[in-house]
């Protein structure tokens, strides 16, 4: 009930706003997996940059601690209140939805790994507020059957990164094994897990719901898995600097093949 309360109200403040185009909650909290360290992640998409005093009066009312204007990864607010509840705000134009279905989605370009991410990102969350039905319509489209060209693009430009092209990540961490560089070891294997999982979930047309707990989402979104995929990818990351390294990534690799035939 408090953050239901929290939700609306924040969603309210923003919608006074005459620039600001709809509030989402989106990331964890509207997944299937989700646990009490979960945080809510609420979207703010606007046609113009809300300005930070704007942003800090909104804080004002909800809690005494709170960090405007984090620029690390995206524009961003953190609100810290009761119960150590954590509520990320982030800013972004809704025009940057529209770019991004129509490239990956519509135009089926892919990526080197997680091609879908932002699009998962949209199509699971909650609307809030919205304006004029726009971020609706996106939503809409989203959950339309997912284009056959885009599982094979998706697969033709992240699968012979993995071992089967020149220089491949598969060869550059055998380089670095030779070299004994331990930092390149856990570089390459995350390069190869990252298109493993987009190579994943494409086959199985799931858009991919980003970097945690992987494994779970595969296990209830994927019907089409290799065999041992658990174990495979568990063995993967544990392998790490140690003799069966590469012999771990050659099973994870094999089984997939064997998926892809």
């Amino acid at each position: 009930m408090y953050v239901s309360k929290i939700l609306n109200e924040v969603s309210k403040e923003f919608a006074r706003i005459e620039t600001v185009d709809a509030v989402v909650l989106s990331g964890s909290q509207t997944s299937q997996i989700h646990d009490e360290k979960s945080d809510y992640d609420i979207y703010i998409y606007s046609s113009k940059s809300v300005p930070l005093e704007t942003r800090e009066n909104i804080a004002k009312k909800l809690t005494d601690n709170y960090v405007i204007g984090n620029t690390f990864f995206e524009d961003g607010d953190e609100l810290n209140l009761v119960g150590d509840l954590g509520f990320d705000l982030m800013y972004r134009n809704l025009n940057w939805v529209k770019d991004e279905i129509n490239w990956v989605w519509k135009n089926h370009n892919s990526k080197v790994g997680y091609t879908t991410c932002f699009l998962y990102n949209v199509k699971t969350s909650k609307i809030l507020f919205d304006r004029n039905g726009g971020f609706k319509k996106f939503q809409d489209e989203l959950n339309q059957p997912y284009p056959d060209e885009l599982v094979n693009n998706i697969i033709a430009k992240n699968y012979p990164l993995l071992r089967t092209k020149d220089a491949s990540y598969y060869d550059q961490l055998k380089l670095a094994v030779e070299r004994n560089d331990v930092v390149s070891y856990a570089h390459r294997i995350s390069a190869i897990l990252a298109s493993y999982f987009d190579i994943i979930f494409a086959i199985n047309k799931q858009t991919h719901p980003g970097e945690k707990k992987l494994i779970s989402y595969c296990e209830i979104l994927c019907s089409k898995l290799p065999k041992d995929f658990k174990k495979d990818v568990e063995n993967v990351v544990i392998s790490i600097g140690t003799d069966n390294m590469l012999p771990a990534i050659d099973k994870l690799l094999d089984e997939l093949d064997k998926i892809l035939v």
